[in-house]
């Protein structure tokens, strides 16, 4: 079994569906990027570089796509707790998919411009 998926295994089921539904978004937008544990959280790189990664927590969820995107969205994430890099939702009020795929995407050109 891959690694990610045993990691997800042991995730609550409320916050490990939220977490498959960020996973295949992420898939589907990069599809070659590779599936990696980084910093003890699942996540992708992409050529060989950090794309993003995500966990579960107590109170709440967390991208962490890195400061760029964090801070190009800051008004589209107003009503999300972010810090450098990090993105927190709830299963109450998760992120939307045109969010999640608008992250992803500045993701992979913040990748792109650091080769």
């Amino acid at each position: 079994m891959p690694v990610v998926d045993e990691y997800l295994e042991r995730v609550a089921a409320p916050q490990r569906a939220e977490l498959e539904r960020i996973r295949a978004i992420v898939k589907q937008v990069v599809p070659d990027a590779e599936e990696v544990i980084t910093y003890a959280m699942p996540g992708f790189k992409y050529e060989g570089k950090y794309l993003i990664a995500y966990a579960p927590f107590k109170d709440h969820m967390s991208i962490f796509p890195g400061a760029d995107p964090v801070g190009l969205l800051k008004d589209k994430l107003k009503d999300n707790i972010t810090g450098k890099g990090t993105i927190q939702f709830t299963l109450d009020k998760p992120l939307a998919e045109d969010t999640i795929r608008e992250i992803v995407a500045l993701s992979v050109a913040r990748v792109g411009a650091r080769k």
